[in-house]
């Protein structure tokens, strides 16, 4: 079992949870996180004053899949997110060693 994390542009989110679907994933965590990478963040005005914005805002996205899953998951994530731009973002892939569902005590694959 793979953790597939990604960190996309917020207006990417709908392209890439439609991407997901399409390759049968059927739960996702989203989160609201800012960070900065080769983009380094910009300058903006503000009432006359200038300022610069270090952290800029993107979305983090967590999905648990099976190992068979991983590769197709993380090509429509790719796909759907790329801009072309300066600060598409990055996808982390991760081993799970154990998966449990809580309401139900199903392990690992079940589990998913």
């Amino acid at each position: 079992m793979k953790m597939v994390t990604a960190i996309i542009k917020p207006f990417k989110l709908d392209d890439v949870r439609e991407a997901l679907s399409e390759v049968n994933v059927t739960g996702i965590t989203v989160s609201e996180v800012k960070g900065f990478g080769r983009q380094k963040g910009h300058t903006e005005l503000y009432r006359g004053a200038e300022y610069v914005v270090d952290f800029l805002p993107k979305i983090k996205l967590e999905v648990a899949v099976t190992s068979d899953q991983c590769d197709r998951v993380v090509e429509a994530i790719q796909n759907a997110a790329n801009t072309g731009k300066i600060g598409d973002g990055k996808i982390f892939v991760y081993d799970l060693d154990r998966v449990i569902r809580i309401r139900t005590g199903e392990l690992d694959g079940d589990a998913l």
